[in-house]
């Protein structure tokens, strides 16, 4: 009996090279252009499918390289710039195998994936930490203070754990806060473990500030997660700053406030 063009699409759309190679043979002199389209389309998933692969495993390689093998930590912040909330840091340490796929700069992936890759992250990371700086340190301390001493109390909490990273690696410029310390820049795009460590701080610094914004209605941390936005910077106009508002950030709202 013959298949039906319903039945190769669904087949075609389970199949891995390996099938879709033998597949392809079989088809190849289908006379149905539903047939033809599908296995075009298979065709596309699978290329589309090795070359993230290939992307992963150069994410991986590029950071051992940097380190010669070596025990890595990849390092990154998230929540520098916003006018409220803590500063984060993730700190993973990643196995290399077996490779996490999607892995990428937590800002080129939608919440929904980062929310899928976090926990992921999690099991699979020998070892992994986050540390939260909140306001009132930011103001009293300065950012660049605060970053090395989150930076610093990140890898503490690593080492803590029994992993003793040989390269600490940072995303961005040199902080100088440790001796094994290795700067990429654009590292969330390039290195395994930064971008793991990007992934897993903005999902739980994201979480924390809708969490703030049921405790601080008004302020839209739900949706802006504490960045000067058009309608937060309103809301401080009106109704002033709360307890996890950066002052040092704010002045300038407060100052118009006035006039």
């Amino acid at each position: 009996m013959k298949q039906t063009v319903d039945d190769i699409k669904q087949r075609l759309k389970q199949a891995d090279a390996k099938e879709f190679e033998v597949l392809s043979r079989t088809l190849a002199d289908d006379p149905r252009k539903g047939v033809q389209a599908a296995l075009r389309q298979a065709q596309e998933r699978l290329r589309a499918q090795a070359d993230e692969e290939q992307r992963i495993a150069a994410l991986y390689q590029y950071e051992s390289d940097l380190a010669s093998g070596g025990v890595i930590v990849g390092l990154d912040e998230v929540g520098r710039g916003p006018l409220a909330g803590p500063l984060t840091i993730g700190a993973v340490v990643l196995p290399r195998s077996p490779q996490i796929q999607g892995l990428n700069d937590s800002k080129k992936l939608t919440p929904a994936t980062r929310s899928e890759l976090a926990p992921l992250i999690k099991e699979t990371a020998l070892a992994y930490a986050i540390v939260h700086i909140p306001p009132a340190d930011i103001d009293e301390l300065g950012m660049s203070k605060c970053l090395r001493l989150a930076f610093s109390r990140a890898v503490a909490q690593i080492e803590a754990q029994g992993v003793k990273p040989d390269v600490v690696l940072l995303d961005g410029n040199p902080l100088h806060f440790d001796e094994r310390e290795v700067n990429v820049v654009k590292g969330d795009s390039k290195c395994a473990s930064i971008s793991a460590a990007s992934i897993i701080a903005k999902v739980e610094r994201d979480s924390l500030m809708d969490d703030y914004a049921l405790e601080y209605p008004g302020y839209g941390f739900e949706s802006s997660k504490g960045y000067g936005s058009a309608a937060h910077i309103a809301a401080i106009k009106e109704k002033g700053l709360t307890p996890i508002h950066r002052v040092s950030f704010c002045g300038n709202f407060l100052q118009e406030s006035l006039f």
